[in-house]
């Protein structure tokens, strides 16, 4: 398909292939194709850059030939506009001369735009929150949609936001909707939880991509434990690359998650893989004990049980190194059900 309209224009601008071009987009019309497809289809044909405009809508979408996703964005300058009802613009963006079809490509695509725009699964207004917050971190839905949810939210396409994934914070501030057993909230700065509560704080992202920045906040909420209840991904470095590559019968036959497992069963055990927590933290054992209220004289005992158990020396950098991975993991197992 790509460059279809050159083919076609360097032939001859005739009446059999301008039916072409009319079938191209009948075909489309016909399958019901979201506005997406319309215009990566239309920059295939056209063979250039074309694109989408409706403001009053929410809606600014591009696309290139040969890539498979279409971007928010205006029509360039010296681009060939098409005005519809509404303020709706399409635009076809040649850099050189127009072909002979040009006109007739316009003209095809401004109408199946105005079609597409009436049966397309853009939102509606009367949408709450926390649907218009679903759609937008949905992996499923595409750019004209997420467009028009973020604009029915009040959101510019181009704001940077963090999409914060909690548990046991209902209360916070925030456009913000229940998926699953997890709370999905948009956030500018990340707020003091409430007791109990525990979050994977995304990276910061353009608003038309915070479903990246949503998963990869579910990704940070399995790594957060009481003593560590929010996460950053974006401080997890290389452990977020376990996250998708480890599961749960895996992480259960480490020799050293194992041995933390037997570490927790013991009386006092939540004390003990507090303070072995605290350790890597802080980086020495009399720094944990003033983290945990506690004298640092007990830490020694501690430490030494933790040590028979492990099989490793932990108040050492090698030592709190391979600690601190165990520990991540076992959460990472601990919480499998909520990434």
């Amino acid at each position: 398909m790509k460059g279809l309209l050159l083919r076609l224009s360097g032939l001859d601008a005739d009446a059999e292939n301008a039916v072409r071009v009319i079938g191209f987009f009948d075909r489309l019309i016909t399958g019901r194709a979201g506005l997406d497809a319309l215009v990566r289809s239309t920059a295939e044909l056209a063979g250039c850059r074309v694109g989408v405009h409706a403001p009053g809508q929410g809606l600014s979408l591009r696309a290139e030939p040969g890539e498979d996703v279409v971007t928010p964005g205006a029509a360039p300058a010296g681009a060939a506009v098409r005005r519809l009802e509404g303020g709706v613009d399409v635009w076809v963006a040649r850099g050189g001369a127009p072909l002979p079809l040009d006109d007739m490509l316009l003209e095809r695509f401004a109408i199946a735009t105005a079609i597409l725009l009436e049966q397309s699964g853009v939102p509606r207004p009367e949408l709450g929150d926390p649907a218009l917050v679903e759609l937008v971190l949905s992996e499923d839905a595409g750019t004209a949609e997420r467009s028009r949810a973020l604009h029915l939210l009040g959101i510019a396409p181009a704001a940077r936001l963090r999409v914060l994934a909690g548990t046991g914070v209902d209360g916070l501030a925030g456009r913000s909707a229940q998926l699953g057993g997890v709370r999905a909230i948009f956030v500018d700065t990340v707020p003091a939880l409430p007791d109990g509560g525990r979050a994977g704080v995304g990276p910061e992202l353009p608003a038309i991509d915070a479903a990246r920045s949503w998963a990869a906040a579910r990704t940070a909420l399995r790594f957060t434990a009481d003593a560590e209840p929010v996460v950053w991904w974006d401080r997890l470095g290389s452990l977020t690359a376990l996250a998708g590559r480890l599961d749960g019968p895996d992480l259960a036959e480490l020799p050293d998650i194992r041995a933390l497992d037997r570490l927790a069963a013991e009386t006092h055990g939540d004390d003990t893989l507090a303070a072995l927590d605290a350790l890597c933290a802080t980086g020495s054992a009399r720094k944990a004990a003033a983290v945990l209220h506690r004298h640092h004289s007990t830490m020694p005992a501690r430490l030494a049980r933790a040590e028979a158990v492990l099989g490793f020396e932990v108040d050492s950098p090698a030592g709190r190194f391979r600690l601190h991975l165990a520990l991540m993991l076992r959460r990472l197992r601990d919480n499998s059900g909520l990434g």
